[in-house]
């Protein structure tokens, strides 16, 4: 009798020590999960395609959210001062890597927050430069990514402008100057139209209003290019109709514009960017250094022509663009 009642006790022990240890190797199993720290300053909404390229390029690289990786996303909404904030919410919550694809204000913030937990950037510009990196081969350190130089892609797209409205006179640059990079990017544009032979005029607006002022000071002579930056992006509907109204034959960066009614685009394919994004956080995750991964440059650019917005601005496209356009809208 006395050996049943030690059996049952001892078995109810076991199970009282295995029902205490399940919930410390789920946890366990679950802490091993990596987490991917998502920063960004803009929005999820006119974004959701590029996150879901992101996606595409972990799964490339081995790893599919829910299964084997958590990805935390912090968006700054436009609000580029969050920024350092929502970098430090990340680096409490443990994340292996911190990705910050095609935003350059949000990289910076990431390299200021943390010199060990590895950074993968897309930005618009030189890392170098921007002292985010060491060199493009060898970044060193713990940030490395992918980037586009914007001197040659803002010269490339003014010429463009340029075959495309030949009647033009007078080329504005629309700058935002909240935009951390807003007087590099007015020094690019300068750069381009020296470049080209041709003056540029610049405008800034940083309200809502102030991108009504702004068309207001254009006439039919003009040719806007819609420089780089969340706020214009945001808003690329209100500047696609307003460019409509005046009648301003417009160009961007970003095919999301040409999409929503502005005449062209022409930059890197960003959901490509933000894939390759994806495989080298995969890479990082493996194990590989971020200091030994060197800076790569975009796979594939691409030219958008918006023909129903030609045909109401009463453009013809030269059949020469027409051939080199990667999609035309209709």
């Amino acid at each position: 009798m006395q050996f049943d009642q030690l059996r049952r006790r001892d078995f109810i022990t076991l199970l009282s020590g295995a029902a205490a240890a399940w919930p410390l190797a789920a946890r366990a199993q679950q802490a091993a999960v990596p987490v991917v720290g998502f920063l960004h300053s803009a929005s999820l909404e006119p974004n959701v395609n590029l996150v879901a390229a992101f996606r595409k390029g972990l799964s490339e690289a081995g790893f599919t959210e829910g299964q084997n990786v958590v990805i935390e996303f912090r968006w700054a909404a436009g609000q580029e001062h969050r920024l350092p904030e929502l970098a430090a919410d990340l680096i409490r919550r443990g994340v292996a890597v911190i990705t910050t694809p095609a935003s350059t204000p949000a990289a910076l913030a990431a390299k200021t927050a943390t010199n060990t937990i590895p950074i993968v950037f897309a930005i618009g510009g030189d890392p170098v430069a921007l002292g985010l990196v060491e060199s493009l081969n060898r970044p060193g350190g713990n940030v490395t990514g992918i980037s586009f130089q914007s001197v040659e892609l803002l010269a490339k797209r003014l010429g463009l402008l340029r075959e495309l409205a030949p009647q033009a006179t007078r080329f504005v640059a629309l700058v935002n100057h909240n935009y951390a990079f807003a007087d590099t990017v007015v020094k690019d544009v300068q750069a381009g139209a020296a470049a080209l032979g041709f003056p540029v005029e610049i405008l800034y607006a940083d309200t809502i209003g102030d991108i009504d002022a702004a068309f207001a000071k254009l006439g039919p002579d003009s040719a806007l290019l819609l420089t780089p930056g969340p706020f214009f992006t945001a808003r690329r509907t209100q500047l696609a109709t307003l460019a409509a109204r005046h009648g301003i034959p417009a160009i961007s960066g970003v095919r999301e514009f040409a999409d929503s009614g502005v005449l062209a685009s022409y930059g890197p394919s960003f959901p490509d960017v933000y894939q390759q994004t994806g495989i080298y956080t995969g890479r990082i995750l493996k194990g590989q250094k971020p200091g030994d991964l060197p800076i790569e440059q975009p796979t594939k650019f691409e030219l958008v022509i918006n023909l129903t917005t030609a045909k109401a601005l009463g453009i013809a496209v030269p059949d020469k663009l027409l051939a080199l356009a990667d999609d035309v809208v209709e």
